[in-house]
């Protein structure tokens, strides 16, 4: 069991539903950045998705690239995202950190000393968009021999044949991507999740999430409605972006919270 595993076993036993939310490391700098992760609890966040910087990010859209970008500025690496994770951890031992990112730091890193270093840091799960299924042997069987939970991303073209595939070894959650593209790029709608959501959960017991275009308290209240809960990123990143305060940021996330938890 993992703090995700821990987590929706108390969502489940309380009848709410998850609230995840996305910053990327290290946005707009470290201090700030380790303020909003350390407040993101007390804002209703049940699951922190933290964003590794990357110069490639070839599935977010402009507002987490831009995000990413001001983050490389300020010199944030892989280490100094885990360095994030393990102050975090000095205050808090029980919410779930997933570490969201691309393959390159890790494998210029090397697999086994990022795993070993990821668990020491107090990371739970791994979503790494540019490995395929058809590479699990390379990063995913090894983390989960490791103990961290590996998350697959489920979207519209994902079909019955590739379903499947999709979640052999898939553990924590399946997250749910609402729309076809980039992260920011539409809004979710209710009418067109409901039914994949239905189809995933047909062929796995682990709970879906779904992500990509929720920006707004009533949307995060609706599509949760639907799934086990549901993710927002590029409305939170927009906030800091804009240079809002953390405690702005910190309200806003707590909308969104409160939208997802009263589905």
């Amino acid at each position: 069991m993992t703090r995700i595993d821990d987590t929706f076993a108390r969502l489940n036993a309380e009848g709410k539903k998850a609230f995840v939310a996305y910053v990327m490391a290290g946005d707009p700098d470290f201090d700030t950045s380790l303020e909003v992760v350390r407040r993101l609890p007390e804002a209703g966040v049940d699951i922190i998705e933290l964003g590794l910087p990357f110069t490639d990010p070839m599935a977010d859209g402009p507002t987490i690239q831009l995000a990413g970008q001001r983050a490389l500025e300020q010199g944030m690496t892989l280490e100094s995202t885990l360095d994030l994770a393990r102050k975090f951890r000095k205050t808090d031992t029980t919410t779930p950190i997933v570490l969201m990112g691309y393959y390159n730091p890790i494998y210029s890193r090397g697999v086994d000393t990022f795993l070993n270093d990821a668990k020491a840091a107090g990371i739970d799960g791994l979503i790494v968009v540019d490995l395929p299924p058809e590479e699990d042997d390379e990063l995913c069987i090894p983390a989960q021999n490791a103990g961290l939970n590996f998350i697959r991303l489920a979207t519209p073209t994902t079909d019955d044949n590739r379903l499947p595939k999709v979640l052999q070894n898939t553990s924590g959650f399946v997250y749910y991507v609402s729309i076809t593209g980039i992260t920011g790029a539409a809004e979710a709608q209710a009418g067109d999740v409901g039914p994949e959501v239905a189809r995933i959960k047909s062929q796995t017991d682990l709970p879906v999430i779904v992500g990509f275009g929720i920006k707004t308290p009533e949307r995060a209240q609706e599509i949760a409605s639907i799934a086990d809960g549901a993710v927002v990123g590029s409305a939170i990143v927009s906030e800091l972006g804009a240079g809002k305060s953390a405690a702005e940021v910190l309200a806003f996330v707590k909308s969104l919270a409160d939208g997802a938890h009263r589905a």
